[in-house]
């Protein structure tokens, strides 16, 4: 498994003479997230797929503070990829555009689904019964509650039973979600670099073409962010799908990768 200097796994794909597609994965999740979507764009594309630092098998500590951003710009740079277009869900969609802001000539577009991470605005009720049931779980060590609490969030979402979500997404969500629990206490809490002014201050600087993807069933924080995007970045594009919650890619592969796909084309030049 390929690896950066300073300790990011990624996979890479497909002909690096081609467009190149970097796919950030979400908070719940690690780079296997992905794996619905690999095939198609190793087909067409340059495509890499990184584990943020904290997830998957990125577990090596940082030498300072924790700074996602940096850490893709060093793996662009070892790979010799100029510029790329950018997928991000979630947590990864917060570390694309601030990637777009801060080496706004490095990205081609952004394709974002959901916003979440640093694009999240709203403390709303459903986010803080999350906040609430995730943390009480991890203040006695129940890791298997804290895991669930995740899945009852960003699986199940919002008006939907358990019985409603993808039992096999709910399982992979489970053992990334887990992963991240266990290299995230490895870490510890060390400092983590903050854009500043942040990114939902600064959506109006975002230069790149903007496809915003959101579900019916996310959490009304994600929807709200959503708003705020689409509005925000200008000329920005938004999809709602009706059946999904906080995952699209992963509940909807086939129609995502088709959506993706056809995002590529039109903006592959």
């Amino acid at each position: 498994m390929p690896v950066t200097a300073s300790g990011i796994k990624y996979d890479r794909a497909g002909d690096p003479g081609r467009p190149s597609v970097l796919l950030v994965h979400a908070g719940v999740a690690d780079r296997r997230m992905w794996d619905p979507q690999w095939p198609a764009l190793a087909a067409g594309f340059d495509v890499v797929r990184p584990d943020l630092r904290g997830f998957g098998d990125s577990a090596a500590a940082p030498e300072g503070a924790l700074d996602h951003v940096a850490d893709l710009l060093a793996l662009l740079d070892g790979l010799g990829v100029d510029r790329c277009h950018v997928v991000g869900s979630s947590f990864g969609a917060g570390v694309a555009v601030e990637l777009a802001l801060t080496a706004a000539d490095r990205v081609a577009s952004l394709l974002l689904a959901p916003p979440g991470g640093s694009l999240l605005a709203a403390m709303t009720p459903d986010l803080r019964a999350f906040v609430d049931a995730e943390s009480a779980a991890l203040d006695v060590g129940d890791l298997d509650a804290a895991v669930e609490a995740n899945v009852d969030a960003w699986v199940v979402g919002a008006d939907r039973d358990r019985a409603d979500a993808d039992p096999a997404v709910a399982a992979a969500v489970r053992r990334m979600q887990r992963r991240a629990f266990e290299v995230g206490e490895a870490l510890g809490e060390p400092e983590e670099v903050e854009l500043d002014p942040p990114a939902l201050d600064r959506l109006g600087e975002v230069r790149a073409p903007t496809l915003v993807v959101v579900g019916r069933h996310d959490l009304d924080t994600s929807r709200d962010a959503a708003d705020r995007v689409a509005r925000g970045i200008p000329g920005a594009r938004r999809v709602d799908w009706p059946d999904v919650a906080h995952l699209p890619s992963m509940e909807q592969p086939a129609r995502f990768t088709d959506l993706l796909l056809d995002w590529l084309a039109e903006h592959r030049a």
